[in-house]
């Protein structure tokens, strides 16, 4: 399939000045460290110590691979993987396929709407309602800069946070360890009881997010842009390799910190089922500046994740739908939603895990044709997957979607 003629981010022949640096991995990254991670990280150790890590390693792997695809499919055809299925989808098909990917984008926004405005209450007590909103404005702030000063200036803004986020979440680590022993016993895989399953369907969508998926593969096209030569296109795919799995170790990092942090500090401690029990619970075990660290951390991840979750939609809905619509507009619009919730009083972590398990659904519908296109030579050429690629991919595939069938039986029998 040839891809079109695109506007380049930098030159085949200045690209390798480039290619070490910190870049659009580091971006889709923020997607793997949003509040859903922290809400559904967090109670997961609260609750259950330090039985579910293991869903949080295999998520992370998963996470490579599939990023690493995602990069992969825009190297190899100019094309992000939105474009590549709006030109492949008869109409009815693709706005059914929009509406669900939509869907999903919608339920991210509102996650990392709602976790800003939870860092805002927490730092300065402000409303979360009046939280959301500059959380909204802010984000605006944050897209304005990558439409005015190119994907680069916005990368080392989302670097900065992404930064901030780590520090947030890994620093109470140094004030009390976790026992090492117990923390290598939560990589046996297991569960215990059905919540366990929801808790694990929540950090699996928070984890490998579909939105991401859908992403990436437009990052590296509109920052490296497309070259007809073979050998460039191999060596920009192969140094991609190291950011991606740079930033999302850095990702598992954090999310397995926000779990040992729970589990080593927050077990059995009443009211760390929400992020603001939790809060108060890490200020009142590991002091005050802890959990001011820990709610900045919050803050940073809010505002750079509904950045990146916007910037998604706008992706989507371009490659599906052939609409481009300003991101100013988009993220006024997405922002209703989380305002209503904010408004409506819902408990705010309760909105944050729910909408991660709706996440968790979105997943197989950006996997599956992810794996198909990564796997035919007809679309990649010679950067096709191997073997030994398309056996991880597809098994990684039948783990999420039957971890979903399951968490469908369990809701339904609750339910009757």
């Amino acid at each position: 399939m040839a891809a079109p003629t695109l506007r380049l981010g930098t030159k085949p022949g200045k690209a390798w000045s480039k290619l070490f640096m910190l870049g659009p991995a580091f971006v889709a990254a923020i997607a793997y460290v949003d509040p859903g991670n922290v809400a559904a990280n967090l109670t997961a150790g609260a609750k259950y110590g330090y039985v579910l890590m293991w869903v949080l390693v295999v998520a992370n792997a998963m996470a490579v691979l599939v990023q690493y695809q995602s990069a992969k499919l825009g190297l190899a055809t100019g094309m992000s993987l939105p474009e590549i299925l709006g030109q492949r989808l008869g109409t009815k098909m693709r706005r059914l396929y929009w509406a669900q990917a939509e869907i999903v984008a919608g339920a991210t926004d509102v996650a990392e709407v709602i976790g800003g405005a939870v860092a805002l209450n927490l730092l300065f007590g402000l409303p979360l309602l009046g939280g959301g909103v500059i959380i909204g404005v802010a984000s605006m702030l944050l897209l304005a800069l990558q439409s005015r000063q190119g994907q680069r200036s916005f990368e080392y803004a989302i670097l900065v946070l992404l930064g901030i986020i780590a520090v947030g979440f890994i620093s109470g680590l140094f004030v009390n360890p976790p026992d090492a022993g117990s923390a290598l016993s939560g990589l046996l895989p297991r569960f215990e009881g059905a919540d366990t399953v929801l808790i694990a369907a929540s950090m699996l969508g928070a984890t490998v997010m579909p939105h991401a998926i859908y992403l990436h593969s437009a990052l590296v096209r509109d920052r490296h842009g497309f070259s007809g030569d073979p050998m460039v296109r191999t060596q920009l795919i192969r140094t991609t390799r190291v950011d991606v799995v740079s930033a999302l170790l850095l990702a598992g990092i954090v999310n397995i910190s926000m779990l040992l942090l729970a589990a080593s500090s927050l077990r059995g401690v009443e009211g760390t089922d929400t992020i603001a029990g939790a809060h108060a619970a890490v200020t009142a075990a590991l002091g005050p500046a802890v959990g001011v660290i820990f709610a900045v951390g919050l803050l940073a991840s809010g505002l750079a994740s509904t950045s990146v979750g916007c910037y998604a939609g706008s992706t989507i809905m371009g490659g599906l739908l052939r609409v481009r619509v300003p991101l100013m507009v988009r993220r006024t619009v997405t922002l209703v939603p989380a305002l209503i919730i904010l408004g409506a009083g819902i408990e705010p972590t309760l909105a944050l895990i729910l909408s991660q398990v709706l996440l968790s659904f979105g997943i197989p519908f950006a996997l599956i044709p992810l794996i198909r296109l990564t796997g035919s030579r007809d679309v990649m050429g010679i950067h096709a997957d191997s073997m030994p690629v398309k056996f991880a991919a597809w098994t990684s595939a039948v783990l999420i979607v039957g971890l979903n069938v399951v968490l469908i039986a369990l809701t339904f029998g609750a339910l009757a």
